[in-house]
């Protein structure tokens, strides 16, 4: 009797040698699932360029296959249209005090336009006639301005302007270069007094095709040749499909001083 039981006692332990071949067999598995997943990287990074030539094979663009709009987002996304605009009338504040005596003279101008802050240099306070270098006296009013807007996360376009009178000298062949090189120099003296990061500068010349005021008088021509600085607020812009518009009338810039209502009022008579 002893023998049958010692025996029966030794088939209760089989199970351990199931149990290891189990053990065995997942490890087994789960080393060829890692071996796939590492071979596979280099065929998943493959994936999309072979999906975009067969769509390309066909005639089609993957790219037009699944059109969706994208967003430029940017961090000023957080503020609100108020609290931009309360940073921009602060600004202003600030800076109506800090130029004082320039805007009391005419030399400098501020306005809260639609494109943001518009710090406007007339060409009589900062420049000689058809000349682009600045006066001695231009780099302490722009080291105020700077002050006052630098430590702001807007970016600042430097905007040069002239008159609609024809100019030819020999150094500038029309009021376009006059007007982008005046933006430049101030903007390079801007640069030098380190307050405004430079990827937040940009310039641009824009001749007298932007004016503020009539060009059919002495004063009007004044208020024309001058230097802006814009103060302008980021905002996000959705890239959706092409649609064709229309024109309807003439072109306009948005900081042209339009009443926005008014043009809305426009916008749906022309529309009937």
């Amino acid at each position: 009797m002893r023998p049958a039981i010692e025996r029966r006692r030794g088939n209760h332990d089989r199970w351990l040698v199931s149990y290891a071949d189990f053990i065995t067999l997942l490890f087994g598995f789960f080393v060829v699932l890692y071996a796939f997943a590492r071979a596979d990287q280099k065929k998943q990074s493959q994936l999309p360029n072979a999906i975009n030539q067969a769509f390309q094979s066909m005639g089609v663009s993957a790219a037009q296959s699944t059109p969706e709009p994208t967003s430029v987002v940017t961090t000023e996304q957080v503020r609100t249209p108020a609290e931009v605009g309360q940073d921009l009338n602060r600004m202003q504040r600030s800076l109506a005090m800090a130029l004082k005596d320039e805007v009391q003279s005419g030399a400098v101008s501020l306005s809260v336009e639609r494109t943001g802050l518009v710090i406007s240099l007339r060409e009589n306070g900062f420049f000689a006639s058809g000349s682009a270098t600045p006066n001695p006296q231009a780099t302490a009013t722009l080291g105020r301005i700077a002050t006052s807007i630098g430590p702001s996360p807007y970016d600042v376009r430097v905007e040069g302007h002239t008159d609609n009178v024809p100019m030819h000298s020999a150094i500038f062949n029309s009021n376009w270069e006059l007007s982008a090189a005046r933006a430049s120099a101030i903007g390079r003296l801007l640069l030098g007094l380190k307050a405004i990061p430079p990827e937040r500068l940009s310039v641009a010349g824009y001749g007298e095709f932007h004016p503020v005021a009539t060009n059919d008088t002495a004063e009007g021509r004044a208020q024309n040749r001058r230097v802006d600085l814009v103060v302008m607020p980021r905002t996000s812009i959705a890239y959706a499909a092409p649609q064709a518009v229309a024109s309807n009338g003439a072109w306009r810039r948005v900081s042209d001083g339009d009443d926005p209502a008014s043009q809305q009022v426009s916008e749906s008579a022309s529309q009937r």
